[in-house]
């Protein structure tokens, strides 16, 4: 069998020699025909030049540079989009994905399993970042239709029927997390410690997992749109109880002078929930605006991989 291991790279000149030793004393040692697929994700640092000086080490190495950053989705398509293994690995550069869980992967896999799943705890993980991923998770599965599991990430084998199923999907907008449960198929799940990063400095922050559950929230279901259905229905319902109220009030007491308070909350209140709702219905019509366009997921600069341009 063939082995693909996929890594997307965004300024890791730090980790790549790391990352290289290591996999390759993975792959010789258990004997594995493979090939390492290195994306390089629009690096400002010296990531390209590093790659490039071990693919004419290393044979084993393909690569495919972007013209810009086009984030990690784009990525890890390039690197499904150029494997010829029977499976795929698709791993982190910076080593928090441990390369020694290959064999359990590769064991896995020949028993029969097309999607090998590696699940890590989170001790010791930055309270900053652990508390907003719990919150995260606990968010997404109320809100869409696809099950994700809190630890479980991108740090997988999947066979080729998974891959060239994930490849069918042609949609621009994509949550990987999402599709590699949409797809379905078996599944098997391998624990593992947390690694803390020992070199180089996450792109990852707050507001990437608030865009990031943003993302997966709207793109596997309409529910926000029937919030604001319901939510809508709701004030409707309240202002008119409100206005029948009233009404019934100035019948029978006569007019009083207008409150401000009542005003002005009425205001804020009515005018808080459009804006929402639009903000909702917003997001939803940028997703078709840019499904539209029919844009490419990505632009390659340079690559050593065959017919691999843009897509």
């Amino acid at each position: 069998m063939k082995l693909s291991l996929i890594i997307p790279i965004y300024n890791e000149e730090k980790n790549i020699s790391r990352l290289h030793h290591s996999i390759t004393q993975i792959m010789t040692e258990n004997h594995y025909d493979y090939e390492l697929i290195l994306i390089n994700d629009g690096s400002s640092d010296r990531s390209i030049q590093m790659i490039e000086a071990l693919s004419k080490q290393d044979a084993h190495i393909r690569y495919v540079s972007f013209s810009r950053n086009f984030g990690k989705e784009s990525a890890m398509l390039a690197g499904l989009k150029s494997a010829r293994g029977e499976a795929a690995i698709i791993l982190d550069a910076d080593l928090q994905h441990p390369p020694e869980l290959i064999p359990q992967f590769v064991e896995a896999y020949y028993e029969g399993y097309d999607q090998v799943v590696a699940r890590r705890d989170r001790d010791g993980e930055n309270m900053i970042r652990k508390i907003p991923s719990q919150l995260f998770y606990r968010l997404i599965n109320r809100a869409v239709d696809v099950e994700l599991v809190d630890g479980e990430g991108d740090f997988r084998l999947i066979s080729r029927v998974v891959i060239d199923s994930i490849l069918s999907l042609d949609e621009y907008n994509r949550f990987s997390k999402g599709i590699f449960d949409w797809v379905g198929y078996s599944k098997k799940t391998i624990p593992f410690k947390n690694v803390q990063r020992k070199a180089g400095q996450s792109s990852f922050n707050f507001l990437s997992l608030l865009d990031y559950a943003i993302d997966g929230i709207l793109s596997y279901n309409n529910k926000p749109l029937r919030v604001c259905f319901y939510f809508g229905a709701l004030t409707l319902f309240i202002c008119l109880l409100y206005i029948l109220t009233t009404l019934i009030q100035i019948i029978f007491q006569g007019i009083d002078e207008p409150g401000y308070f009542t005003i002005i909350s009425s205001i804020l209140f009515l005018g808080g929930v459009q804006l929402f709702s639009l903000g909702v219905i917003g997001e939803y019509i940028g997703r078709i605006y840019y499904e539209s366009k029919r844009r490419p997921h990505f632009i390659v600069e340079q690559t050593n991989v065959e017919g691999l341009k843009h897509d």
